[in-house]
C-alpha cells in the first residue's frame, strides 16, 4: 500500500493519479462498519479493473475545530490505521491534512479537489458521512454530484450489533468501561497499543513480578485504569501477560498520567528498547492501594492465576 499525504493547498494533477475505487471517511478504529464500507470499495475496484483506495483525514476534526488545548485520542493511531488498511489489501491511502481551510470548503469544491482531483471513478461512504463547510455535504449531495461528474457513488447502510449501530463512539464507551471483549467484537480485530519498553523503577523484580514498562508514544484512547489480561507481541512472538494500567498508588502519590507495565508470563529476556504490541483481552480488576508489599504480592498471585486460567 502506498500512502500519499495531501494538503488542502496542494494542486493535484489528474494525469498523475491512478483511477481508483475509493472509500472515504475518518475511520477511527476501522471497526466492522468501516470495514463494510472499505470492502465495497475493494469489490468495486476488482469488478471495474481499478485500484482500491481509502481517502481519510488527520488529525481528527475536533482537534482543529475544538478548543486550543483539545487533544484527540484514537482507537487506531495513524500507524495502526495504515497497517490494518494494508492488511485489507488497499492499494492507496490518501491522507488529507485536516485544517480549518479544509473544513470551510464548500461541498462542490471538496468534490472537485478531492474526488475528481484524485481520479475517483467509484466512491463509497457510510450512510452518515458528511463533508464540506458545516457538514453541508452528505450522501444525498454525493449522489447528485456523481450524476454530474465522472464517478459513481454508493452509500453503505449502517452495520448493527444487538440492534444498535456499530460506531466509534460506542466502542469508546465500551473501552472506557473496560468491556474489552465487547469492544473487540465490534471492532472485528484486536484492540492494541504499541510502545517502547523503557526502564522503570525495577521494583517488580524484587517481588517476583518483573515488568516491562511501556512508553505510550501515540495518542491512544486508553481503557479504564486497572489490571488486564493481555497478549504481548515481542520479537515476533506472542506471550500471555498481566498488565497494570494506572498510577501505582501503593508506591506513588502524585502521578497524573497512567503508566503501563506488563508482567509477561513464562518470559525472562532483556527487552529494553524493544517495541512491543499489547493486545487488551480482559479486564480483571480495579487498581487499588495495598497496605504493604505482602498484600500486593498476594493479590498479584491471584491475578496471575486468574489470567493463566483465562488463557488456558
Amino acid at each position: 500500500m502506498q500512502t500519499i499525504k495531501l494538503n488542502y493547498s496542494e494542486t493535484m494533477k489528474l494525469d498523475d493519479m491512478p483511477a481508483v475505487s475509493a472509500a472515504i471517511g475518518f475511520f477511527d478504529g476501522i471497526h466492522r462498519g468501516h470495514q463494510e464500507v472499505i470492502k465495497h470499495a475493494i469489490n468495486a475496484a476488482q469488478e471495474n479493473q481499478l485500484k482500491s483506495a481509502v481517502i481519510t483525514f488527520h488529525p481528527h476534526p475536533s482537534v482543529v475545530l475544538g478548543k486550543a488545548d483539545t487533544r484527540e485520542d484514537y482507537l487506531t493511531p495513524l500507524h495502526e490505521k495504515e497497517a490494518i488498511l494494508e492488511s485489507m489489501g488497499i492499494d492507496y491511502l490518501y491522507l488529507i491534512g485536516f485544517t480549518k481551510e479544509l473544513a470551510g470548503l464548500s461541498p462542490e469544491n471538496f468534490i472537485e479537489r478531492f474526488i475528481n482531483g484524485l481520479a475517483v471513478r467509484h466512491l463509497v461512504s457510510g450512510f452518515d458521512f458528511t463533508y464540506g463547510t458545516k457538514g453541508a455535504g452528505n450522501a444525498d449531495t454525493l449522489q447528485k454530484a456523481a450524476e454530474q461528474h465522472t464517478f459513481t457513488y454508493e452509500a453503505v447502510a449502517k452495520v448493527e450489533s444487538a440492534e444498535e449501530k456499530i460506531s466509534s463512539t460506542k466502542i469508546r464507551q465500551l473501552v472506557a468501561n473496560g468491556d474489552i471483549a465487547d469492544a473487540v467484537d465490534l471492532l472485528g480485530h484486536p484492540l492494541t497499543l504499541t510502545g517502547e519498553v523503557i526502564t522503570g523503577d525495577q521494583r517488580g523484580r524484587t517481588i517476583g513480578y518483573p515488568t516491562a514498562n511501556i512508553r505510550i508514544a501515540e495518542e491512544y484512547f486508553l481503557p479504564k485504569v486497572g489490571v488486564y489480561a493481555v497478549e504481548v507481541l515481542v520479537k515476533g512472538k506472542t506471550y500471555a501477560g498481566m498488565a497494570n494500567l494506572g498510577f501505582k498508588p501503593t508506591f506513588q502519590q502524585d502521578a497524573v498520567v497512567p503508566n503501563l507495565e506488563v508482567h509477561i508470563l513464562d518470559f525472562d529476556e532483556q527487552i529494553y528498547g524493544e517495541d512491543v504490541t499489547v493486545s487488551w483481552r480482559k479486564f480483571i480488576r480495579e487498581e487499588v492501594k495495598f497496605n504493604g508489599i505482602d498484600a500486593l504480592v498476594a493479590q498479584l498471585d491471584r491475578d496471575k492465576e486468574q489470567i493463566s486460567t483465562y488463557f488456558a
